[in-house]
């Protein structure tokens, strides 16, 4: 049995009811999983099947009908709205498919708003951002705003963003959804990066079946339910072997 440290994330039994009128909806079906520490995880599924639900249930966004979701150890539907909000600021980072960003503010002032919250010094926090827009390549536009940039201009300052205050979770839901297919995997490509470098735990939302060749895993869920769990690292490390096993062996 491993080691239950590994884990970052337990969702067990998770289920969520909508009530409308007297018709229940069941979004999310007693779920259960893990996802380690530095994972790249992937929910994958068609519109409906409950994936966005399901990932607001982790962040804390909306409450479980019943069972239990532990990030680092702790219940996050047993915190206070004060205590999880803390949590969430101090732990987690999220990337959204429609940016989130404020049009009044420029690129360097959109990334700096989560460090505004945790209370950091303007010269400390005006660095960071600064570093974090050129690693995602927009440190010619840090003054530009929303409204002056591309969809995947914005994306990236919605990617620094989320990892500017380096979180050990980043949440994504449908971080391409709005992208061509060029950008996306260049968005992809950048968040993938940025949280291997870091060790960080990336949980994605998308429908798109190219874009889960990034993760480690794939959860396909259907109907609120599991279908299958994929797991690409275990297929990486087979094909390692494999051509480990299939090097010539050097003659001495």
């Amino acid at each position: 049995m491993k080691d239950k440290q590994e884990y970052i994330i337990e969702v067990k039994n998770a289920k969520k009811i909508y009530r409308m009128g007297k018709e229940r909806i069941t979004a999310v079906d007693d779920v259960s999983f893990f996802i380690k520490k530095g994972e790249f995880c992937c929910l994958y599924g068609a519109s409906g099947s409950g994936k966005s639900t399901l990932l607001n249930l982790m962040a804390g966004i909306e409450k479980l009908t019943s069972g239990q979701i532990m990030i680092k150890g702790r219940n996050i539907h047993r915190m206070s709205e004060k205590g999880l909000a803390k949590f969430r600021q101090n732990t987690l980072g999220f990337v959204f498919q429609s940016y989130n960003l404020l049009n009044s503010m420029t690129a360097l002032e959109n990334v700096e708003l989560p460090l505004v919250f945790k209370h950091i010094r303007i010269k400390k926090r005006r660095k960071l951002a600064r570093e974090m827009l050129n690693n995602v390549g927009l440190g010619d536009r840090l003054k530009h705003k929303p409204t002056e940039m591309s969809g995947g201009q914005q994306q990236r300052v919605g990617i620094a963003r989320a990892f500017v205050s380096n979180p050990e979770i980043v949440f994504a839901d449908e971080p391409t959804g709005n992208l061509d297919s060029k950008t996306s995997m260049e968005v992809m490509d950048i968040i993938k990066n940025m949280a291997k470098a870091n060790n960080q735990t990336i949980v994605m939302v998308t429908h798109d079946q190219n874009l889960t060749k990034y993760a480690d895993r794939i959860i396909h869920i259907f109907d609120g339910k599991i279908e299958e769990i994929i797991d690409l690292s275990k297929a990486d490390e087979d094909e390692s072997l494999i051509e480990t096993d299939m090097m010539p062996v050097e003659q001495t």
